[in-house]
């Protein structure tokens, strides 16, 4: 299994055989609405559209997951599985084989099963995906929200974040610190890469002023070391190639 983070939620994923683009932000800014006085995000470098893909995989519609202008840069033929909204995301900009999957549905793809989770309610329930082919495995959902119905099993490596994002009255959105103590007793990973609040990007405007983080690297890792000795925890450079044994 080998794993590039490109920042915020996106990353390839080569395992089973297959080049998985998940949630990708590759060029130009990221913005809601298209209003940047509230929200906007900028990239500190653009980085070419891997090639030879496989698949497109879609965990939300949303613009930091199915961003509009790097869907524009993928070829049209690549086949997309997704959450509903971000199939419909996909079909309107052209994709021709879109797969959408509800959570608790699956489908298999040249070898590699796609099995849907229920993810975050942004506000409707969004999908996290449990990978599995050729003896290895990987479970990612971007915001921190855990299926119950997801059986206890040792999986090769988890994506999640490590922090908490939230606002002033409403929250968490993002809660990494919670479901992190989860993950690693559902899973056991080999390996814990964090994801959703990395990538070195800039983020200007109102919601970025308000927005708060909570929690540490450096606290996770003690508390790897003193409870799951057996995790490598991975804290990805943007770019870099992580090649991943699964024992």
């Amino acid at each position: 299994m080998q794993l590039t983070y490109y920042g915020a939620n996106g990353w390839l994923l080569e395992l089973a055989g297959l080049r998985v683009l998940l949630d990708p932000w590759l060029v130009g800014s990221l913005r809601f609405g298209g209003a940047g006085w509230f929200f906007e995000g900028s990239l500190p470098q653009d980085w070419p559209v891997p090639e030879q893909l496989d698949l497109l995989l879609l965990s939300q519609g949303l613009p930091d997951h199915a961003h509009p202008e790097t869907l524009q840069l993928l070829p049209k033929s690549l086949p997309v599985v997704g959450s509903k909204a971000a199939v419909q995301q996909c079909q309107r900009l052209g994709f021709a084989d879109c797969s959408a999957l509800r959570p608790g549905e699956q489908l298999s793809c040249a070898g590699l099963q796609i099995q849907a989770s229920a993810g975050a309610p942004v506000p409707n329930v969004e999908n996290g995906y449990l990978l599995r082919g050729r003896g290895e495995s990987l479970y990612v959902e971007p915001h921190g929200f855990l299926d119950s119905d997801l059986p206890a099993e040792p999986l090769t490596a988890v994506i999640t974040p490590v922090l908490d994002l939230e606002l002033p009255l409403a929250g968490a959105f993002v809660k990494g610190q919670s479901v992190v103590p989860l993950l690693l007793e559902r899973f056991q990973p080999q390996y814990l890469l964090a994801s959703t609040a990395g990538g070195n990007i800039r983020y200007s405007g109102l919601l970025e002023r308000i927005l708060q983080a909570k929690g540490s690297t450096a606290a996770l890792q003690a508390q790897l070391s003193g409870r799951h000795p057996n995790t490598r925890f991975i804290d990805p450079d943007p770019g870099h190639c992580y090649k991943l044994s699964a024992v």
